[in-house]
Formats: C-alpha cells, structure tokens, sequence
C-alpha cells in the first residue's frame, strides 16, 4: 500500500489493490508526485486509520510495517503518531531524503536504530538502499512471524468493532461521546477529534473497559468530527465516526438605552451566561441613519 503527504495525506493505493510485483511497479510509473508542506505525524495518523485496517487489506495474522520516505522535518509532532503506532507492535523504518532531520528520524523509528534508520543525499542515491533494505524487511518480518504464535481470528466485523456512537450534553466547549463496545473487548480505544474545517487533530486514549469520554477545552460554535478506534495487541479494528457542532456562546440580550444627555447615555442589557467581562463598542452614526 502507498500513501503520500503535505499537508493533507492521500492514500494512493491499499494493500489489496494489487497482488502482483508488475502491478505495484506499474502503479509507480504511473504515481504522480504531490508536493507541499511536510505533516509527518498527520501522515502516520492516516496510515494507522485508513491503510491497516481490514477493510483496506490489513489481515491480522500478518506483521505490519511502515517505511516513511521524507526530505524534510515535520510540521507537526511526529513523534506522537509514530509512538502510537509502535505501542501497537507496527514496526516502522524512516528514510531521510536531503533536508530530512536526522535526529527525528531516530525518533520516528523502531528499535534497533541501525537497522531502521537511513539517510540519502538526493533521490537517486535511494536506489542505493534498495537491496539492504529488502533483506532487513524480510528478515525482520520472518523472525516477529516466529516469535508470533497466538491464534488471531481472521475475521473481524462486529466482533473487533465498537458500534452506536453518541454524541449528547453538547455545549459551547464540551460534549460527551458514548459507544457500545465490540463483541472483543479492546486493549484500548483512541479518540481522534478536530475542526471539520481544519485543525491539529487531537486524540485520547483510553483503558478498553472504558466506553465513554468527556471532550472539553473546545472551541464554540465549531464542527468538530470525532472517530473511537478500538486498539488490540496487533490490530486496530475498524473505527466509529461522529460529527456534531458545538454551541456558540451565548449572547447579551435586551440591550436598553436610558438617561440620555447632550455627551452621555446609559445602556443596560441581559447578561450573557458565562460571561466574565464585556466589551462595548460605541460609534457616531453615519448621516441620515436612524437616530
């Protein structure tokens, strides 16, 4: 599978649209370069919830690898998303390009460094790696497959997927999500939430006994879209998703003017909920405007 990124990632294909060598290659070729900004922990976010799911050819028995292709240090926090991946045993290889950042690269990767860490001056010299690259791929996948002997069932629906997402107690900066739990209760679930409109996506995470969660700190008046992935030990399972809007803050309300003099006049009003200070803005009126 292959996804590529800036500022928005998009997968260009998944693991189950080609089951040839040739095929892959083809679609190569045929890859149409996307350039832009340099959002390394959106990127492995995306791959985490839209390229290893089942649905999109992941199958739960087989070990799973990401290799991160960058020439350029990440504008938001890689770190975190690479983290999150390698908590559930995705082994991830970084390859800096040019102006990659090295010590990120280190961050990004898994243990042990000098076998998934590399850095080339310019992109022909990629096809320098290729061979050492695929025989530390294989090995690696052959010797977790070895040391893998748990039975993990293949099928996935209902049973590794949370299901009647809702969202209720709504107000200017909260709202309250609950889910009824798969049939197979999850080692955890994350919580991703952001702006519909844009924004650095937000996530929690939670122990698997728990199917419920408190947002707060946001922003009124906003959309927001929220998605519950279930997190097991070599998988995560397919995700809820929920959008809803926040309410706007509410406002003062029965504006009154009394006391009127030559130079001064009083205003009174309704107070707004919640409202700690007010500003008051007070201009002379355009000619022939109402008086």
């Amino acid at each position: 599978g292959l996804s590529q990124y800036s500022s928005d990632p998009r997968t260009e294909w998944d693991l189950s649209a080609y089951s040839t060598r040739d095929q892959v290659l083809e679609a190569m070729r045929n890859l149409r370069y996307k350039g832009g900004n340099t959002f390394t922990g959106l990127a492995l976010t995306h791959v985490l919830e839209q390229n290893l799911k089942p649905d999109a050819g992941a199958r739960l028995e087989a070990e799973k690898l990401v290799i991160l292709l960058t020439d350029g240090k990440s504008q938001d926090d890689a770190n975190l998303a690479a983290q999150t991946l390698k908590n559930l045993g995705i082994e991830i290889f970084a390859i800096g390009v040019k102006n990659a950042d090295e010590v990120e690269l280190k961050q990004v990767a898994s243990e042990p460094l000098e076998l998934t860490v590399y850095n080339v001056l310019d992109f022909p010299l990629l096809s320098s790696l290729v061979g050492k690259l695929t025989r530390v791929l294989c090995t690696r996948i052959k010797e977790k497959s070895n040391k893998e002997s748990a039975d993990i069932p293949v099928n996935t629906g209902p049973q590794l997927s949370p299901t009647d997402l809702k969202i209720s107690a709504v107000t200017s900066k909260s709202m309250h999500l609950t889910w009824s739990p798969p049939l197979r209760p999850p080692k955890k679930y994350r919580i991703v939430y952001y702006p519909s409109k844009g924004g650095i996506p937000k996530e929690v995470i939670l122990d698997g006994a728990v199917s419920s969660l408190r947002l707060s700190n946001l922003t009124s008046h906003t959309e927001y879209l929220v998605s519950v992935f279930p997190i097991y030990d070599t998988v995560v399972g397919d995700g809820l998703r929920g959008v809803t809007s926040t309410l706007p803050l509410s406002s003062p309300r029965s504006l009154r003017v009394s006391e009127l003099s030559h130079n001064s006049i009083r205003l009174s009003w309704k107070a707004a909920q919640g409202a700690t200070q007010y500003l008051v803005l007070c201009s002379a009126a355009p000619d022939r405007a109402e008086d």
